[in-house]
């Protein structure tokens, strides 16, 4: 009797487990389409007559004068919806993201990603690397769980900051997804 109420339990107890580890996945792949579909906003709405956001760094060398401004968490949070409107063209996103002009479904399969899983996401920190390279810090909310943190990281690149390409693929290889651009 005393062992088969153990082994009710260890069965309970991994069934637990299992069903956590399954929306913890869920939750993780959602959390990195949005900050990716985040990344999209990140290089900007076009607009000429907007000023430049002021960064700190210590030093500052001629290299990072080719760079792009960067972008304030505020001006990210901002530029979200747009990125995550589905009437913007993919052909426009496309141009936002490293690399992935090879593939270009992938920003309708990242926005899908966003909207299924009911996502929200608060731009917290924006952080200039000075490499030509700068980090998003996020907070992710999916159904309406606890935030998550999250960190995106962007490359400078044809004069925009751009989602980093291996950090893309990688959102996508944890949805069980593939794409041409990460071959």
């Amino acid at each position: 009797m005393v062992v088969s109420r153990v082994v009710e339990r260890t069965y309970s107890n991994a069934k637990d487990e299992q069903l956590k580890l399954q929306k913890t996945g869920r939750i993780a792949v959602a959390a990195l389409a949005v900050v990716t579909v985040l990344g999209l906003s990140a290089c900007g709405s076009g607009d000429k007559d907007s000023k430049p956001t002021k960064t700190t760094t210590s030093k500052t060398t001629a290299a990072q004068t080719s760079y792009p401004p960067v972008p304030s968490a505020a001006d990210l949070n901002a530029q979200l919806q747009t990125a995550l409107d589905p009437s913007v063209p993919d052909a426009q996103k496309l141009d936002m993201m490293q690399g992935v002009q090879a593939d270009p479904s992938l920003p309708s399969r990242l926005a899908d990603a966003y909207k299924q899983n009911n996502a929200t996401i608060t731009v917290t920190n924006v952080t200039d690397l000075g490499n030509g390279t700068i980090t998003a810090d996020a907070d992710i909310s999916v159904n309406g769980g606890q935030p998550q943190k999250a960190v995106v990281p962007f490359v400078a690149e044809d004069g925009k900051w751009k989602v980093q390409k291996e950090w893309i693929c990688n959102a996508l290889s944890l949805a069980n997804q593939t794409s041409p651009a990460c071959s």
